[in-house]
């Protein structure tokens, strides 16, 4: 029980208070010995007592990762890039935070990523788009960095109308085919501070403009450059400065009275 207590205290404040709650139940019920009701409450308490136990545990784990947060975009009508859901549902499962939006909704989007990236201390963001999801995926990665916090990564799937990335920061990973009357490449614009990447994808017979963003070895592409960026540890604080070393005393003045200069290390007394 004092194992339990000491963890007790490790836990955030809100977990704390229940854990001590159940430490004391556990503490004052096992003297009473007999009834069945009794006996399957305690066992009850006691699992409850180490999943809350193990959750505390784990919490200062978790808040070593910047687990931030995955913007996916559908294109025309909002049902032609169901890959994307099927793409959030994996980052998911995977512990990846990702919400599917239609392309429309990018300004919206972006503010309220700037936003959250800020009241989780600067959090990662990390946005992909499909068709005009693409295209939004771009104007929100430049909204982004004109509002302070730009994106870590932005994954675009044939985009089909915006081809030049604009102030902005930000590594851009492009999926693209020119053959399928669709997809186009994308280059930097005057004021791009960050890094392009195109992926020519023409020499794939099975792909096209409607499932190039439903491609399983496409998303596991792409999780793999999202966990590359959201599994990374929180940076430590800077430890603070080292204080100034004190001034050295300032030497006795022989000719003055009652004053005695300080001895020389070996030298007699």
């Amino acid at each position: 029980m004092a194992k339990s207590a000491a963890l007790a205290r490790g836990c955030a404040p809100d977990n704390r208070s229940a854990v001590a709650r159940l430490v004391f139940w556990r503490q004052n019920s096992v003297t009473i010995k007999d009834g069945a009701i009794m006996k399957s409450g305690l066992r009850f308490a006691q699992a409850l007592l180490a999943a809350i136990i193990v959750f505390c545990v784990a919490q200062p784990a978790l808040a070593q990762q910047n687990r931030g947060h995955v913007y996916l975009l559908r294109g025309l009508a909002n049902v032609f890039s169901l890959g994307m859901d099927d793409l959030a549902a994996k980052m998911n499962a995977r512990g990846i935070p990702a919400t599917v939006h239609e392309y429309g909704q990018w300004q919206q989007l972006a503010d309220a990523a700037a936003a959250e990236s800020r009241a989780t201390g600067n959090s990662p963001i990390v946005i992909v788009g499909h068709s005009l999801g693409a295209d939004a995926a771009i104007e929100m990665a430049e909204r982004l960095t004109a509002l302070g916090v730009p994106p870590k990564l932005v994954v675009t799937f044939d985009p089909v109308g915006v081809t030049q990335v604009g102030p902005s920061l930000g590594y851009f990973v492009n999926y693209y085919q020119s053959n399928n009357g669709y997809g186009k490449r994308l280059t930097a614009a005057r004021g791009f501070r960050g890094n392009i990447v195109n992926r020519n994808l023409d020499a794939i017979g099975s792909i096209d403009h409607f499932n190039i963003e439903k491609s399983p070895r496409l998303h596991e592409e792409v999780m793999a450059q999202v966990r590359s960026i959201t599994n990374k540890p929180k940076p430590k604080p800077k430890p603070a400065a080292p204080a100034a070393p004190a001034a050295p005393a300032p030497a006795a003045d022989p000719s003055v009275p009652g004053t005695q200069a300080a001895a020389r290390p070996g030298a007699p007394g």
